[in-house]
């Protein structure tokens, strides 16, 4: 990334009630199978979407995907509960944080980036998913969970520097952006 483009990215950045990012490589990123495993086992949107694992793929081929960028944009959002062990009250907060995430992926597509979204949902776009029916109807709009890419989140942003705990009323919302210039 040149130094007009990490400009750009903050410049859109700005526009965002963005906590904290960081700029990473791809290679910085680990993939580690047994993140599915969560997946597979607690999560109920599993072999249900185009987002969530296996619809994304296997993970060596989510890696691939991944590599096929430049530079990973990671950021965090906030978000204030009374507590963040009410899972229903903190899902809540989830849609704030996914409009951010679609905001940045739209500017930076119209600054002529191209980007890979990860994020935090298994995508809510259409009520019915066509998985595995039929192809996914909104691939551009879809931004895949990051841990049914395989990564565990929390490791990159602790080698980014970012914080990944703040308190009991504290949501902490992450977001990767798998990124190439113009």
């Amino acid at each position: 990334m040149t130094k007009e483009e990490q400009t750009e990215i903050e410049g859109i950045i700005a526009a965002y009630p963005v906590c904290q990012y960081a700029f990473l490589k791809p290679e910085e990123i680990e993939f580690p199978e047994r993140v599915r495993i969560i997946c597979e086992t607690e999560c109920p949107r599993y072999n249900t979407t185009w987002a969530c694992p296996p619809g994304v793929g296997e993970v060596e081929e989510c890696r691939r995907r991944c590599l096929s960028f430049q530079d990973v944009l990671l950021v965090t959002t906030l978000a204030e509960v009374s507590d963040t062990s009410l899972m229903e009250e903190t899902l809540k907060t989830r849609e704030g944080h996914e409009k951010v995430m679609r905001g940045l992926c739209r500017d930076m597509k119209k600054a002529g980036f191209r980007v890979l979204p990860l994020s935090t949902e298994s995508c809510d776009i259409c009520p019915d998913c066509t998985y595995p029916k039929a192809p996914c109807r909104f691939p551009d709009k879809m931004i895949p969970c990051v841990e049914s890419y395989g990564i565990l989140v929390t490791a990159a942003a602790e080698r980014a520097g970012i914080d990944f705990f703040y308190d009991s009323g504290t949501v902490t919302w992450y977001g990767m952006i798998f990124f190439t210039g113009s």
